[in-house]
């Protein structure tokens, strides 16, 4: 996903790293893709060629399914009290991509509170995997999390993920960094290598 696209349109409370990490779950390249589901059934829509006619399949189908569209499968008719209030943007790919990272956000945000706002390298890999399954079925922990109110704060180990190397060791003296009262404190290592009767 080009940089300066993710930079013009996406939530800025994303690093950009976790937009793409985002659509590449759960999106689609397509901004005119939409995705209906009724009763746990996928159910096969023709594809559009045009904005307008994407906006008459989304308009057909709302209410009587869940309707995904665009390039972040952003849940069509969310707030819209009739299908005359949905508007042509969905399918714009900037503000589809506006409105997917923003909602996004508010989910990973919901995640980490849940999860008391770790701290850990290994913290946001979970996060982001409850909360892309949390966009995907609109559900945590029995909450609807397009619809519960944004409950602030920070995502959860966003820097840890977005900026730092998977293997980066912390400097000296940081948390979790070994200092010379570490050495030789480890506790009981066990051996794992002979379960499932392999030696």
């Amino acid at each position: 996903m080009d940089a300066a696209f993710i930079k013009a349109c996406a939530d800025p409370s994303l690093k950009p790293a976790i937009v793409e990490q985002f659509v590449s779950a759960v999106g689609t390249g397509d901004p005119l893709a939409i995705t209906v589901k009724s009763g746990g059934r996928v159910i096969l829509v023709p594809n559009s060629k045009t904005p307008d006619e994407a906006m008459e399949v989304v308009r057909h189908h709302v209410g009587q399914g869940v309707v995904r569209v665009g390039i972040t499968q952003f849940p069509a008719g969310l707030g819209a009290k009739d299908v005359s209030e949905l508007r042509l943007d969905l399918v714009e790919p900037c503000e589809n991509l506006r409105k997917g990272t923003g909602m996004f956000a508010k989910i990973l945000r919901i995640v980490s509170k849940w999860y008391g706002y770790p701290t850990g390298a290994d913290a946001f890999s979970q996060i982001f995997e409850d909360a892309v399954y949390a966009w995907n079925t609109g559900q945590f922990e029995g909450q609807n999390v397009f619809q519960v109110e944004d409950p602030g704060g920070n995502i959860a180990g966003q820097k840890d993920a977005a900026e730092e190397p998977a293997d980066a060791a912390p400097s000296p003296g940081e948390a979790g960094s070994p200092t010379e009262m570490d050495i030789g404190t480890a506790g009981i290592r066990i051996d794992l290598s002979r379960i499932g009767g392999q030696r």
